[in-house]
């Protein structure tokens, strides 16, 4: 049985950046993914939002790798023809209680190193965004929006490019550790059995499960794996916003805030409902009409002229949380040797938002720990 130097598991946009780094830097690299194409999961489910690296504790993984990750995204679509628009984001504080939490928010902004971030006055922000109730704003000028299917296609042709292969409808159903890498057994139709160097788990939401598949990981390094679900309501009619609106954050997600796609039509959400489920495979991404009143009344305290009926139910996606309700958000976490012990292993759990906008950033802070620990 030959061996590979590495195998990546999960074909969402982060495994995708990983496997197509991997392959750049020489290393004979074979991406898995037990659905039958990529990025269909979580990373077909989000607003696409391209973020600025605003909200996010300091030095934590999810501030760097968002900063950075904010201007490599946008080289990246830039030098191969992938689509983003930056329209701005206006973060607004409608009442003057929330004007102190807005100020902290852009103290840590100015702390992460967020480019083209400035607060503004009630007058400046209804300069901009004339329909807004708003008592004081951030305005973040890098905050824009990314055609994410087109540029993890890219990343797709890059990999194979590169020299990697794809295989689809080929979930991992085992590992073991054997002399200088690991043995895996591959399920699907074509089932199969590699060797491979690296193990690079990027299963977003059901990473906790494929690491409880291979063999040495200690319990208590495998983090729970909890379930936010994200609803989405689009807008009947033309937007009135030329930005994306956010306003103060919520616990465990970032408000009923407008976002604009490719063609600038709005869309809101996503809001944060707990799933009580054991596993994804139970996640039901229907989307309830009756949430749609909670959505109307959280958008009118920065829209207040929000006409009845015009919003539709439209779909939903699920966070890859590893913290439970009521807690802190949680950092991105890649538990590697140091952590596990195991050589050539590489965890990542709790890869929610921001990782479409640092997936590159990602790739190389991974790349860094690899060249680190050879």
């Amino acid at each position: 049985m030959d061996k590979l130097d590495c195998v990546v598991v999960g074909a969402g946009v982060v495994g995708l950046a990983v496997a197509r780094e991997m392959a750049l830097q020489g290393h004979e690299t074979v991406l898995l993914e037990r659905e039958a194409s990529f990025g269909t999961i979580s990373s077909s489910r989000n607003s696409e939002v391209i973020h600025a690296g605003i909200y996010y504790p300091k030095d934590s993984l999810k501030a760097k790798l968002c900063v950075e990750g904010n201007r490599m995204l946008y080289e990246y679509c830039r030098d191969h023809q992938v689509g983003t628009q930056r329209y701005g984001k206006l973060i607004v504080a409608s009442d003057p209680q929330q004007v102190d939490d807005l100020h902290g928010i852009f103290y840590r902004a100015q702390q992460n190193g967020a480019r083209e971030i400035s607060l503004i006055t009630a007058k400046e922000a209804n300069a901009l965004e004339p329909d807004l109730r708003v008592a004081a704003a951030i305005l973040s000028k890098t905050t824009g929006i990314v055609d994410s299917h087109a540029y993890m296609l890219s990343l797709l042709g890059g990999f194979e490019d590169a020299g990697g292969m794809v295989a689809y409808l080929s979930p991992l159903n085992h590992a073991r550790v054997i002399p200088g890498g690991f043995e895996l057994e591959v399920g699907g139709a074509d089932a199969m059995q590699l060797q491979t160097k690296y193990l690079i788990n990027c299963a977003g939401m059901s990473a906790p499960a494929v690491a409880q598949r291979i063999e040495g990981i200690p319990a208590d390094h495998i983090p729970k794996a909890y379930f936010a679900k994200g609803n989405y309501f689009s807008l009947a009619g033309k937007s009135p916003f030329r930005h994306l609106i956010y306003p103060v954050p919520e616990p465990g997600g970032l408000g009923v805030h407008l976002t604009l796609d490719m063609a600038g039509q709005a869309k809101f959400g996503p809001d944060v409902e707990w799933l009580e489920i054991e596993s994804e495979d139970q996640i039901n991404y229907a989307v309830d009409p009756m949430r749609g009143e909670r959505f109307y009344a959280a958008i009118r305290q920065y829209w207040p002229d929000l006409k009845d009926g015009s919003l539709q139910a439209d779909y939903s996606g699920v966070r890859a949380k590893i913290v439970p309700k009521d807690q802190p958000a949680g950092d991105f976490r890649i538990d590697g040797p140091n952590e596990h012990g195991i050589e050539g292993l590489y965890n990542f759990f709790g890869f929610e938002s921001p990782a479409l906008t640092s997936s590159l950033a990602i790739a190389k802070y991974l790349k860094g720990l690899i060249q680190l620990e050879q």
